[in-house]
């Protein structure tokens, strides 16, 4: 996964996102609105087939987006590792 900073300020950060679709897109966006701190999180994907998502994350003053979306990867990471465990024993 690669990404290509758009934009980069105290409460707005914008990001093209490389080799990446709706499936994840849509599980940050709403791991994102899980912050009480994020005021806006959302994505547009141009054209499915040949467009990369561009991705803007607005926050409260209280919290960078840089760190929201940290916070954010950080939460999927956990809960990745989690489904896993279950679907291991699941077997």
């Amino acid at each position: 996964m690669e990404l290509e900073v758009r934009e980069d300020k105290k409460s707005r950060f914008e990001f093209k996102l490389f080799g990446e679709d709706h499936t994840f897109c849509n599980a940050l966006r709403d791991e994102l609105w899980n912050d009480k701190e994020v005021t806006i999180a959302a994505y547009n994907i141009k054209h499915p087939l040949i467009s990369e998502p561009i991705f803007v994350v607005e926050t409260t003053s209280k919290k960078e987006p840089r760190k929201a979306l940290k916070d954010a990867l950080k939460r999927l990471d956990k809960k990745n590792e989690e489904f896993l465990k279950e679907f291991s024993k699941a077997k």
